[in-house]
């Protein structure tokens, strides 16, 4: 429902409202302010919930209408500093506001509700405030732009276990709203039932540009910058020399002992900033609904930050960029001062925003007309039933194709960098077989071969695309994706370009078993990684003006830069370009350490996806001894889909490290390669990830999988998939983080169970020799003793035997323990990518046991391969994958989504159609680390199984309004794919 202007009512009465602001920031009391404003002009009592100072409401109100009852029911997003949210510290903020208080919350304000009277209770957007208007009896309304079961939804993958309940809880609450009052720049917000869209609300101006300058004293001629940053970085002393000649920059938010230099001027705490901003010629700060309403309505190019787990952030930030008004400034520019460049390419843009900017008088025209008794709902479902359409199961939220009618472009472009698009990519797949010739009239392959790839054609294809880019066609687009732009700079095109790629996996046996030494299975995925370098000498370099700026304040002269364009980088909110240089990887004249690269690259979690990339040229430093003394350009492209449990990382560390040594001319073998890389993951990146991801993505082979031994990296051969065997990949929808607390604390455990286990037998041995006493044992006595000894010093559990573990072990060890109680008893847990909490308690047995059994069932899944063809051979097949499955769940890293996936796998395979027919699916398990990511499916090679896989996609989009990614198809690791050098045809377009 869509309304634009404030319509005509009927006769309206005195009403009261209790209108409940969030605890997260200004910018919900400055826009709730407009809304209250014009509630009071017709003449309405509003009581206002708020934690925000007074000044916030009486500077703009002054009535007695306007009642401010100090209290916070919710605590938003806690900040660990200016830049980042701390994901874990906000659950637990929340959990402490509100739901341990949570029944003498609802009490309270169920009696306070009923002692004012009030006619309509309104929230922005504290959850139990919906729940408490409802035990009252009393309707309710929401205005906002984001909820806090969207953002939260991701904060939980970082929690483990923890505080997941929160997520239902608050997307319970807004369910009993009535409807949603939906500003622009909104996320996904499925909790609640109806919409209706409002234009931007936005404070008034009080006073004109030509005023507040003279103020000021501020002459027309002179460039305006207004910091609007509140909560400045710790520490950050602003400087004369970060503004160009002749700006001057005014400061919101500056503490009373700070000092500033003479071109920047201190602002009063209660200074009215919609004013300053349109007196303003440009805005650097950070992105909030507030200063991009404020930025879009005045039409003021806006220089922003991006703030860390912000997940609001790229709605607004599509918004902004989409009616040009934004530019992006990379954190470490801001902080050390390298604001020039973004300065001047903010007042060359022309904000173009020319929609209302009335949503206050609207919205207030609405909850009035709603208070008088007016429907706006329709009669969908309501309460708990109604969010099996909004909630994947689980957690994960997504929005359902098709609800929303109208969607602006901004908002498309924003769902897209998130992942949201629930597409099939099966069908888009196919459409994108064809094999599309490459467009050798501008570029020639002088060595490798495209293998017939279509992945690789398209993406060399793309190079054609960047190279042939004018400037006449980046401007008939309105906006046009900035890592397109900085990636048709990147490239010297009359030099040598370097491509490689590397392919996700598909875990089929073995999964987290890999660190404890287990044999695993995998399968290289269709979908790859493709990364194009270049090297050039420093001095002809094409760089960034940012990077030029800071190459030129130090002095030096042209020295070696790195700079990467990732595409499609803000699938996960990130900032889609890099640079730095290679001089911050030495120190002393040795390379650094990984501790000291992996705080470089902890710096900006936007950038901290490099990590993945420029951390192989560091380890390439380190443990080669190789020194780069060209420049290096690099793009990365990826189709292989984050947070699926599909060795994303991998695909980027394999591909970026296969095309670095092919540009510098290093000859390093796949199965070495693909331990560099795990250097890469684990020591740079911090993710304590076994090997086999990045084994499979090197050393894989299309149609095969790769048999790997992980004690460390033994490849023992590649297996072929039978012919009448076929495995598949389902996505739950669900966001897998190998970095996540789950595996992490799961592989704690089984590292602290092999400990448990060696003392146990180290003591038994020692049982056993004394009991002897000198008496020489036989020889049955002797092979007990031989394997105490080999447990006793137990490298790997996976060499622990299933019967030995049962008959000797499985009873002593304890369910869990806490952390500093193993530390007390042991030396340590022997993981040198872990580190244990003290203070956390963690699962030991199950998590001990799994890599145990699980290293059977991969030698059994092996071994059935290649025997004889038959139906029990697969139905074989699908029962271990099946184990594997329960054991994941039992250690703790099920999830309801994937779940539901083997389910639906189960129900299809014992349906009375797979009864009377050949039977089609045999078996699933969750996949690699666990805790939400891919199912894998084995089944029977034939059309009826393809087709019941895609029965499964549209029951499983039924059951929670997400369409799965359907992983099939097989594709050739790194090292079988090499390396391309292509250059540009003297010939073609310049």
């Amino acid at each position: 429902m869509r309304i634009e202007e404030k319509g005509e009512c009927a006769s309206i009465k005195h009403l009261i409202f209790a209108y409940y602001v969030t605890g997260h920031g200004f910018g919900h009391a400055t826009r709730v302010v407009e809304v209250v404003r014009n509630l009071i002009a017709a003449g309405h009592d509003v009581h206002v919930v708020t934690g925000a100072p007074d000044f916030v409401f009486n500077s703009e109100i002054q009535s007695s209408r306007l009642s401010l009852r100090k209290l916070v029911l919710d605590c938003g997003a806690v900040q660990a500093d200016a830049l980042t949210v701390d994901r874990l510290a906000s659950l637990q903020k929340y959990s402490e506001t509100a739901v341990q208080p949570r029944d003498s919350i609802l009490a309270t304000e169920v009696k306070w509700l009923n002692s004012i009277k009030a006619d309509l209770v309104v929230s922005d957007v504290v959850p139990v405030a919906c729940r408490a208007a409802a035990e009252a009896g009393i309707r309710s309304v929401c205005v906002t732009n984001f909820s806090w079961d969207f953002i939260y939804a991701e904060y939980v993958m970082a929690a483990g276990y923890n505080h997941r309940s929160i997520v239902w809880q608050i997307a319970e609450d807004y369910s009993h709203c009535e409807f949603l009052i939906r500003l622009p720049g909104y996320c996904p917000m499925p909790a609640f039932r109806d919409v209706i869209d409002v234009p931007l609300v936005v404070r008034r101006l009080h006073k004109s540009r030509k005023e507040v300058r003279k103020e000021l004293g501020i002459g027309e001629d002179v460039k305006l910058v207004i910091l609007n940053f509140g909560g400045q970085p710790a520490g950050w002393k602003l400087k004369e020399d970060y503004l160009p000649s002749g700006w001057l920059c005014l400061v919101c938010g500056a503490s009373d002992t700070q000092e500033l230099p003479p071109n920047f001027v201190k602002l009063p705490k209660d200074a009215y900033t919609p004013d300053l901003i349109a007196a303003s010629d440009c805005m650097l700060g950070k992105i909030g609904y507030g200063t991009v309403s404020e930025a879009l309505a005045y039409k003021l190019p806006f220089v922003f930050v991006r703030r860390d787990y912000f997940n609001e952030e790229p709605f607004l930030r599509n918004m902004l960029e989409f009616y040009q008004s934004g530019v992006e400034m990379i954190r470490r520019d801001l902080l050390i001062g390298h604001w020039k460049p973004y300065l001047e390419r903010a007042i060359s843009l022309k904000p173009c925003y020319e929609g209302g900017i009335n949503g206050g008088e609207v919205a207030a025209h609405i909850l009035q007309e709603t208070a008088i008794g007016k429907n706006y709902a329709s009669d969908k479902l309501s309460g708990a039933r109604r969010l099996r359409d909004a909630i994947i199961l689980g957690y994960q939220l997504q929005r359902v194709p098709g609800r929303d009618v109208s969607i602006p472009e901004w908002y498309t472009n924003a769902e897209n960098e998130l992942g949201l698009s629930t597409g099939s990519p099966t069908s888009q797949a196919r459409e994108s077989n064809a094999i599309t010739e490459f467009c050798t009239d501008d570029f020639e392959i002088l060595h490798g071969d495209l293998q017939g790839l279509s992945d690789t054609m398209s993406f060399l294809n793309s190079l054609v695309e960047l190279n042939n880019v004018s400037d006449s066609e980046k401007n008939n687009e309105k906006r046009q994706m900035r890592e397109r732009k900085a990636a048709a700079g990147l490239f010297n095109w009359e030099e040598d370009i370097f491509v490689t790629r590397a392919p996700g996996r598909l875990d089929v046996m073995g999964g987290i078993a890999d660190y404890s030494g287990s044999l695993v299975l995998q399968m290289p995925i269709r979908e790859a990684c493709h990364v194009a370098v270049q090297r050039n000498h420093p001095s002809k370099h094409r760089l960034w003006k940012h990077a030029l700026a800071r190459q030129n304040a130090k002095g030096q002269g042209p020295m070696p830069v790195l700079q990467i364009v990732s595409y499609g980088s803000e699938l996960s909110n990130r900032g889609p370009t890099f640079d730095m240089d290679l001089s911050d990887f030495m120190e002393e004249g040795k390379p650094i350490s990984y501790e000291k690269a992996k705080k470089y690259f902890a710096q900006d979690p936007s950038q901290n996806w490099a990590a993945y990339v420029a951390g192989t040229i560091l380890v390439l430093m380190k443990e080669l001894g190789v020194r780069f003394e060209d420049s290096i350009s690099m793009l990365v492209s990826s189709a292989v889909p984050e947070g699926k449990g599909v060795s994303s990382s991998a695909s980027v560390e394999v591909a970026s490290m296969s095309a670095i040594a092919a540009a510098h001319g290093l000859s390093i073998s796949p199965r070495d390669l693909a331990l560099l890389c795990q250097k890469v993951e684990n020591h740079i990146v911090g993710a304590p990830c076994g090997v086999m991801d990045q084994m499979t993505s090197a050393c894989g082979e299309a149609n095969k999988l790769l048999a790997m031994v992980c004690q460390p990296a033994e490849v023992i051969g590649l297996v072929t998939i039978p012919s009448h065997i076929r495995f598949w990949g389902i996505d739950s929808g669900i966001r897998h983080s190998v970095g996540g607390a789950d595996y992490g604390s799961v592989r704690i455990g089984a590292f602290m169970g092999r400990e448990i286990i060696k003392a146990i037998a180290s003591t038994r041995l020692s049982q056993s020799l004394s009991t002897a006493n000198g008496v020489s044992p036989d020889e049955s006595d002797n092979d007990g003793l031989e394997l105490l000894e080999a447990e006793a010093s137990l490298d790997y559990l996976c060499n622990l035997s299933p019967h030995r573990y049962e008959a000797l072990y499985a009873n002593q060890l304890p369910q869990s323990m806490l952390g500093e109680t193993f530390l007390d008893k042991y030396a340590g847990h022997g993981d040198t990518v872990t580190v244990i909490d003290k203070k956390r308690m963690y699962g030991v047995t199950a998590a001990a046991k799994h890599p145990v059994y699980e290293n059977f069932r991969v030698k059994a899944f092996k071994a059935l391969l290649t025997s004889a063809t038959s139906d029990e051979q697969l139905t074989a097949l699908g029962e271990l994958l099946y184990q594997c499955h329960y054991s994941y769940s039992a250690c703790g890293l099920g999830s309801d989504g994937t779940n539901r996936l083997v389910e639906l796998v189960q129900e299809m395979q014992h349906s009375k159609v797979s009864r009377v027919e050949d039977r089609t699916l045999y078996g699933a398990k969750i996949t690699g680390g666990g805790s939400g990511g891919t199912v894998c499916v084995v089944g029977r090679n034939s059309l009826r199984s393809s087709q019941h896989i895609l029965e499964i996609q549209q029951r499983y989009k039924k059951a929670t309004g997400y369409l799965p990614f359907i992983f099939e198809g097989s594709s050739p690791g790194a090292g079988k794919f090499g390396f391309l050098r292509i250059r540009r045809r003297v010939s073609s377009k310049s």
